[in-house]
Order: C-alpha cells, then sequence, then structure tokens
C-alpha cells in the first residue's frame, strides 16, 4: 500500500509555503514537484492544502513529491535555496522562520513515523535505516536503493573517497545479491569485477549478446564503469590505505562514480526486474 501524506504534515506544509511563496512561485513549486492537476483555486493556503490532499489521491507516490516541495528549504537551512524551481523564501520568511519550519516538520514526520533525507521523505518502518542493504535489494525498493546513493552524495564535499567507497560498496551488494538470490554460483574471486562477470553473463549483458551496435557500445561503456568505480575504491577511497602514490580526488570526482554507480545499479535492477517478469 503506498504511503499518503500524514494529515499533520499537509498542515505543517500548506502553513509553510502560503507564507513563503507567491501564487506564481507556489505554482511553480508544486508543478516542479509533480503535483497532479491544475493549481487549485483560492488562497494561497486553501491551494496548498487542496493540492496536497490532491497528491494523495492522485499520485502514486505522494511522499516522493512531498520531498521535491519541501527539499529547497530542508536541504540547506542556514542558506538561500537555489535549486530550481527559485524560491522567494529569504525576502519573506526570515532565516530564523526557516529554521522554526525545518524543526517543526522533522518533528512532524517523526511523530507519525517518518523522517527527512536529502531527496525525499521515508519512512521508519521499511526504509534503509531498519533494513540491510540486501534485504532492500532483494526487495528491489528503489527508492531506498536511491536514497543509498543520496546518502553518499551528502559526504561528497566533505569526504569524497568515502562516498566512493560507500557507492561501490552499493553497487557490489546489488551484483552479490543477485548472484544469491538466483542460485548463482560466488565466483573464487568476489570483487567488484568478479561478481559484476557473473551478473552480466547470467542477465544476457555480454556485449556480444546485443546486436544493435550502439546498445552494444553502451553496453561496453557499463564494463568501464564497473572496472573503473572497483578500481578508484581500491586505490583511491577510504576502503584502503594509501601507497606511495595519492589520488587527488575532488568531490566532482566522487560525484562521478556515484552517479555512474548509480545508473548501473539501475539498470541491472530493472533488467533483473523485467526477467523476473
Amino acid at each position: 500500500m503506498t504511503a499518503k501524506i500524514p494529515a499533520a504534515a499537509i498542515a505543517v506544509v500548506a502553513d509553510a509555503v502560503s507564507t513563503i511563496e507567491t501564487h506564481a512561485s507556489l505554482d511553480s513549486l508544486f508543478m516542479y514537484a509533480g503535483a497532479p492537476g491544475d493549481p487549485p483555486t483560492g488562497s494561497k493556503h486553501v491551494k496548498a492544502l487542496e493540492w496536497l490532499r490532491q497528491v494523495n489521491k492522485q499520485s502514486k507516490e505522494p511522499l516522493s513529491i512531498l520531498g521535491k516541495i519541501v527539499e529547497a528549504y530542508m536541504d540547506d537551512p542556514d542558506t538561500a535555496p537555489d535549486a530550481s524551481p527559485p524560491s522567494t523564501f529569504l525576502p519573506v520568511y526570515g532565516l530564523e522562520e526557516k529554521r522554526k519550519f525545518c524543526r517543526r516538520f522533522e518533528a512532524t514526520l517523526a511523530n507519525c513515523g517518518m523522517s527527512y533525507r536529502k531527496g525525499g521523505i521515508v519512512t521508519t518502518g521499511g526504509t534503509a535505516p531498519s533494513r540491510t542493504l540486501g534485504e532492500i535489494i532483494s526487495g528491489k525498493d528503489f527508492p531506498a536503493i536511491l536514497a543509498e546513493f543520496d546518502r553518499a552524495l551528502e559526504h561528497v564535499e566533505k569526504d569524497p573517497r568515502e562516498s566512493i567507497s560507500a557507492a561501490c560498496n552499493i553497487l557490489e551488494s546489488v551484483f552479490k545479491t543477485y548472484i544469491d538470490d538466483n542460485g548463482l554460483a560466488m565466483p573464487a574471486k568476489q570483487d567488484l569485477q568478479g561478481v559484476f562477470k557473473v551478473v552480466r553473463g547470467d542477465l544476457g549483458l555480454e556485449a556480444g549478446c546485443v546486436e544493435d551496435d550502439d546498445l552494444k557500445k553502451i553496453i561496453s561503456g557499463i564494463y568501464s564503469i564497473v572496472d573503473g568505480v572497483g578500481a578508484l575504491r581500491t586505490h583511491a577511497s577510504s576502503a584502503h590505505g594509501q601507497g606511495r602514490k595519492t589520488y587527488r580526488i575532488e568531490p566532482r570526482h566522487a560525484r562521478l562514480a556515484i552517479n555512474s554507480a548509480h545508473t548501473v545499479a539501475a539498470f541491472v535492477l530493472e533488467t533483473w526486474e523485467k526477467r523476473r517478469q
């Protein structure tokens, strides 16, 4: 059953956005988040309330939409949001008021058994904090797996090496879970490249099995991504000690590795699901 936005959270968000936003920016914010239907009529507060209730009734992922509505406010409470769509937060709503909203919203979610994580709203009963990564992958809970990559991205600026290690670990867990769940033999060398070789062979992702030349090039690129992410973890992440040669890992490098690993994981999981069906 799809989790709905709690009534208490609807009230808190409607109060905030009706104060923070103009009619035009409120419309832009909800449309950016993927709220269904046309903007309801009435005051900003009435519009926000009705639109959030509409999200609950018509959307398949209401919590995902709520997360996008509040992300510009929640992700960096101490600075003006600069993510799309632009908000009129600070000129209308003081910085201290913004912090109060963040605290109130987090407390409201906690009372409802939920929490905000960068990129979305999660429930405490069935998300990454309460399940192992293997359980998440076995259930193919895509939002939770995405949240794992989001958490890797959270540390990019402060600790890019640790983020690279986390991204590689997620990818490795996807492959090992696939092997276990499908009763395949684990390779003697259980590094990232080793387990991926087993998975790609079973899923028919060998470049030679693909007839379309353009897709063949992309599939070959996936091999390079897996090799590169695995090698980067070995040589430059926090998972291993440093030798004489030191890699100068910057946040941009870590973001490249994480986003690349996420793309591979999503493709493997979707192919796995397609095969199951």
